[in-house]
């Protein structure tokens, strides 16, 4: 007769035993929250009018508040709800979410791509409500760096055909001459608001680079890792946003220069010299700003990554154990250099 084989019960074996009846076990509580709140739902519907509040309370012992995140899970991840306890690598990541987690993951924005960005296992509730704000920041950001450029392009579109208006009708007249005039007055003050607008958004760059790389520097100098690793995150994340909105506003800019404030000249029968003068100097202006406006951009965000790598070099002379760091920080070279390719 053969012997049982026994296995040896090591502190590993016990260990993954635990941490897979934890995954379990937050699987079916995320489960069982959006069975609830299909549930509480359903009775909502039913309940009379007015009753809600009392009828949560006496029966399932639920404030509105609790029972309004119930039912938004069930909105919400109801329709991966198979998913969580089968093997499509799309949701898997869902069924590792803490009841917690995924009330503060409610309203994220494309929060399946969220999720596989961040270790969510390993985080805080504090560390994900902060990593979801950066996220919302950034997207404010750039919305509004977005819908300023729109505003600019369709404002120099109008102010343009505006100018060609007044070049195809130009007149020696001085009633024409002084609307000429106002209006050569009105796109210099546009295109100088523009570029004081454009010296304001550079000065709040450096200090929110300043800021971030000082946070940076505390945080190597304390030994705090796991910070630096969630600031360097940060600041490529918030980095890239920032690029993006950069991006959007070059190419509106790029599309403005491709339609230059013309007019047909010819149709007009003596254009003075004084606004002729002006007149160039503004078609001048617009084809500048741009560029002008982008170079010193990029300077900024170049003299920014270079101290930041001087001071990542430093840093990594001061620790003992390197090559954890070297490999990340050559990921993060490799990453930059696919962009660039």
């Amino acid at each position: 007769m053969e012997k049982a084989v026994a296995i040896q019960r090591t502190p590993e074996l016990i260990a993954a035993e635990i941490n897979n009846i934890k995954k379990q076990t937050r699987t079916m509580a995320l489960y069982n929250s959006i069975e609830i709140g299909r549930r509480l739902a359903e009775a909502k519907l039913v309940v009379p009018h007015g009753e809600w509040g009392k009828w949560l309370e006496r029966s399932v012992e639920y404030s509105k508040s609790t029972a309004n995140n119930l039912m938004r899970i069930f909105e919400e991840y109801g329709p991966n709800q198979l998913s969580l306890l089968g093997d499509n690598a799309n949701f898997q990541a869902l069924g590792d979410l803490s009841y917690t987690q995924a009330v503060a993951l409610l309203g994220v924005e494309e929060r399946e791509k969220f999720i596989e960005e961040h270790d969510l296992e390993n985080m805080s509730t504090r560390d994900l409500q902060q990593a979801i704000k950066e996220k919302n920041e950034a997207l404010r950001k750039l919305e509004i760096a977005q819908k300023a450029a729109v505003e600019k392009s369709e404002e120099a579109q109008i102010l343009s055909a505006e100018k060609f208006k007044i070049e195809a009708n130009l007149q020696t007249t001085d009633q024409v001459l002084r609307k000429a005039q106002d209006s050569v007055k009105m796109l210099q003050d546009a295109l100088q608001k523009e570029k004081d607008e454009s010296k304001s958004e550079i000065k709040k760059l450096q200090q929110s680079m300043a800021d971030m790389k000082k946070q940076l520097s505390e945080a190597q100098a304390s030994g705090n890792t796991d910070e630096v690793d969630r600031l360097s995150k940060s600041l490529v994340k918030t980095d890239n946003e920032l690029t993006k909105a950069l991006e959007k506003i070059e190419e509106l800019e790029r599309q403005l220069r491709e339609k230059p404030i013309e007019a047909p000249v010819a149709t007009i029968e003596k254009i003075p010299d004084e606004v002729q003068k002006e007149l160039d100097e503004l078609r001048n202006k617009t084809t500048q700003q741009g560029t002008n406006a982008a170079a010193l951009k990029f300077k900024v965000y170049f003299d920014e990554l270079v101290d930041n790598f001087k001071s990542l070099l430093g840093v990594l002379a001061e620790i003992d154990e390197t090559e954890r760091y070297k490999k990340a920080v050559l990921g993060l070279i490799e990453k930059m250099s696919e962009r660039l390719a």
